[in-house]
């Protein structure tokens, strides 16, 4: 199992996207072009770009014939699921099975996920069957990509038995999800001396302490972080369960490598799965395109929030990521205590 590659586009149009047996059962539907496979590859090259993890080339081990693709997806409006598309001389074989369990090793193990769904159509009994023996449970039903489909929970507790990945992307990074504000060792080792990495203790504010802290590890080491806090607040004057995003740090010798974007990817799940409904963040106007790229979108009306000397109005930018599709606010938001 390797990511995705641009390059992997024939041996995708030959196993996947040329067969009407497997295509019949995903949501892209009958796609029998070249250009279609270069479409999905690109999609998933840039899936990895922005989350760190994603759709995985299998291979056979020995001849190193392309099989299919498996991995895990991110759906902004769903969370994270697990797919797989496989030619059909390679079904029957328990493959599914086996990358299946790499993909959860991930996606439990090394990135900290709080749960991955899975979508199928109700007739396809065979990926029934294989997402059942991989430990997946019932959990209703969902529209995803205008297809009335069955989804399935898989919880890391359920497995725990799954077999650790090859080859899974992530260069040895562990995530790890702890509740409280983080050590202040590890923070101190984040800002490796700076005394303002975030740009913002010139403001003057007194910030909220997190709830949960995301913290990714390296050789041993912290090299990034995020924290989390879960807070009623209103929107136009009506509530809203939020999850605010803040404190994301990422070591000066591992920037760049994308590390920031595949903690916030996982924060966000962790603030879906418990019942966030948007996720807020405060940031510096030269970091929006950075998260406008991670799918989150820029408010233009004002936010207030408390501080010790009464109520204050943001002056830093706000940054939204909808978890459930509700309207955004077209007057103003209130944070209903301390910044994020």
């Amino acid at each position: 199992m390797e990511p995705i590659r641009r390059e992997d586009s024939d041996d995708l149009f030959e196993a996947v996207v040329s067969q009407d047996s497997v295509m019949r059962w995903l949501a892209t539907g009958r796609a029998d072009s070249r250009s279609a496979a270069e479409a999905m590859c690109d999609g998933h090259v840039a899936h990895w770009t922005r989350h760190g993890y994603g759709d995985f080339a299998v291979r056979d081990a020995a001849t190193h014939a392309f099989l299919g693709r498996v991995g895990l997806r991110n759906r902004a409006r769903h969370g994270v699921d697990l797919g797989f598309a496989l030619h059909p001389r390679a079904q029957g074989r328990g493959i599914a099975r086996e990358a299946g369990r790499a993909c959860l090793d991930l996606a439990f193990r090394r990135l900290s996920l709080p749960a991955v769904f899975a979508f199928v159509l109700p007739d396809n009994t065979a990926s029934i069957a294989a997402l059942r023996r991989l430990g997946a449970q019932a959990d209703g039903t969902v529209q995803s990509s205008g297809l009335h489909c069955l989804r399935y929970r898989f919880d890391p507790a359920a497995t725990a038995a799954a077999e650790p990945v090859g080859n899974d992307g992530c260069a040895g990074l562990q995530l790890v999800h702890a509740p409280g504000p983080g050590s202040p060792d590890d923070r101190a080792t984040l800002r490796d001396g700076q005394s303002d990495p975030s740009g913002v203790n010139g403001l003057g504010l007194v910030w909220a302490d997190k709830q949960h802290t995301l913290t990714a590890v390296s050789e041993g080491r912290p090299v990034a972080s995020a924290g989390w806090l879960q807070r009623g607040v209103t929107f136009d004057g009506l509530p809203r369960r939020a999850a605010g995003l803040g404190g994301v740090l990422v070591h000066p010798a591992h920037r760049g490598r994308g590390i920031a974007r595949t903690v916030i990817s996982v924060a966000v799940e962790h603030a879906r799965a418990a019942g966030a409904e948007t996720m807020i963040l405060l940031c510096r106007p030269d970091l929006v395109p950075l998260y406008t790229q991670l799918g989150w979108s820029r408010l233009s009306v004002p936010v207030t929030f408390q501080q010790p000397d009464g109520t204050r109005t943001s002056p830093l930018t706000t940054m939204i990521y909808d978890l459930a599709d509700l309207p955004r606010p077209r007057v103003g938001v209130d944070l209903r205590g301390l910044p994020f």
